[in-house]
């Protein structure tokens, strides 16, 4: 009896020894598979990080701001360069002091919603200064007749993003009628008679241009002249 039964407990002990054999092998495959699955996950994820935005948020951003007029912009806050980036053209130019009384005539002629919506639009903004050179009484009399204040606005206006190395020649603008730039570099004037003071800053829709005069549409238009 003792034989018989020293016999069956050794069986019992290698059915155990064969089931702990099996579920070792079991667990070897499922290991084996996760660094694959592992691995062929993070490929894709690795091979679609090189598609941001900020590739073109680069190129549309148009290099550095130049002129003597830049020194004067602040440098945070309203009317910062990072300010009016993020914002449309017509909120951006009411934002900087250098520019308070373009601001007021675009809200004069009616023309902020036009300019904020415009895209892709190249804009000669008058500094103060420009505009005390055409003198008060002569300032009123144009923020008074809304027709030559919309015309006078818009022959500032260029219905096209223009890069410094785009500015130099004759550009048609949103008042029908050409004007043209000359220089190159960071020395440029427009019509011969205005110069650009800071050029090349960025709003969300637009390039401005900040000018020491007050642009005269040609062919007898009247409206201020810097002259």
């Amino acid at each position: 009896m003792r034989v018989f039964r020293t016999a069956g407990l050794a069986v019992t002990v290698a059915a155990l020894a064969l089931a702990m054999a099996a579920c070792g092998s079991d667990t070897s495959p499922s290991t084996a598979l996760q660094p694959t699955g592992g691995s062929s996950a993070t490929s894709p994820g690795g091979g679609g990080s090189p598609q941001p935005s900020g590739t073109a948020t680069a190129a549309g951003g148009g290099g550095a701001v130049f002129g003597p007029g830049c020194s004067s912009l602040p440098s945070s806050g309203a009317g910062s360069l990072s300010s009016m980036a993020s914002q449309p053209v017509a909120t951006a130019v009411a934002s900087n002091p250098q520019l308070s009384t373009l601001a007021n005539a675009i809200k004069t002629a009616g023309l902020t919603d036009t300019l904020n919506n415009a895209q892709n639009i190249t804009v000669f903004a008058p500094n103060n200064d420009a505009f005390n050179q055409v003198g008060q009484s002569q300032l009123n009399a144009l923020l008074a007749n809304k027709t030559q204040l919309t015309q006078t606005l818009e022959y500032h206006v260029v219905p096209q993003r223009l890069s410094p190395s785009q500015l130099a020649g004759t550009h048609k603008t949103m008042e029908g009628q050409n004007l043209t730039v000359t220089g190159s570099g960071e020395d440029f004037t427009v019509n011969n008679t205005a110069s650009v003071v800071c050029g090349n800053i960025q709003t969300r829709n637009a390039t401005v241009y900040i000018i020491d005069a007050v642009l005269t549409p040609p062919a007898g238009t009247p409206s201020p002249s810097a002259s």
